[in-house]
């Protein structure tokens, strides 16, 4: 529970980065903001893999979470538009971030022992 908290936490900083380069463009000063968000969302991503998460499922999420955030922010704050090609991408994204997930998980009806013949 504690890993997905703080990947929970991982993906919000890095979004509040990427939204802060939009308001950089007219106050220079946020790209500090932003690389500071950056730098938490790299130490936030690095601790959930410290706390078991597979590689490719934490950054996987992580990326995923990120672009579907960026997106549906991006609209809400600067009225970007989200079309039906953009929605379908989300919806891509989000599949294919199940399928790695399910891929992580072990097939728990397989015996995955190996037999040794005696020598």
């Amino acid at each position: 529970m504690r890993a997905w908290v703080i990947l929970f936490l991982a993906i919000a900083s890095e979004v509040v980065g990427t939204v802060a380069l939009k308001y950089a463009v007219d106050h220079f000063w946020i790209y500090g903001v932003a690389a500071l968000c950056f730098i938490l969302a790299f130490v936030l991503l690095h601790r959930v893999m410290q706390e078991g998460v597979n590689v490719g499922v934490a950054y996987g999420l992580w990326a995923s979470g990120g672009v579907i955030s960026t997106a549906l922010l991006s609209a809400a704050l600067f009225g970007e538009p989200l079309g039906a090609v953009k929605l379908a991408g989300i919806a891509l994204i989000m599949g294919g971030v199940f399928c790695v997930e399910m891929g992580a998980k072990p097939d728990e009806d397989q015996d995955h022992t190996v037999e040794v013949a005696p020598q």
